[in-house]
C-alpha cells in the first residue's frame, strides 16, 4: 500500500500496523486470511492444508480509529 493513504470514513491520515492473534500455546501472532470455509480439526483447530494462507496487514486512522484492513499476495 502507499505511503500517504487516507481514511475511507473520516479522511484522517492512516498508519500501518497489524492486529495481534493468538497462535499455537497462545503465543501471539499476526492474522492471516486464510481461502475457502472453515473447516474444523479436532488436532490443529482449523484445517488449513493446501489452502492459500495470506497474512493481513492492518491500517489505522489517527483521527478516528477506523481501522482498514488488506490481505495483499507477497511478491517475491
Amino acid at each position: 500500500m502507499a505511503k500517504g493513504m487516507d481514511c475511507l470514513k473520516c479522511g484522517g491520515a492512516l498508519e500501518r500496523g497489524y492486529v495481534a492473534d493468538k497462535a499455537h500455546y497462545s503465543v501471539p501472532d499476526t492474522q492471516k486470511w486464510v481461502e475457502g470455509a472453515p473447516e474444523h480439526s479436532f488436532w490443529s483447530g482449523l484445517k488449513m492444508k493446501d489452502r492459500e494462507v495470506i497474512p493481513v496487514m492492518t491500517y489505522r486512522c489517527e483521527r478516528c480509529g477506523f481501522l482498514e484492513s488488506y490481505a495483499l499476495p507477497q511478491t517475491p
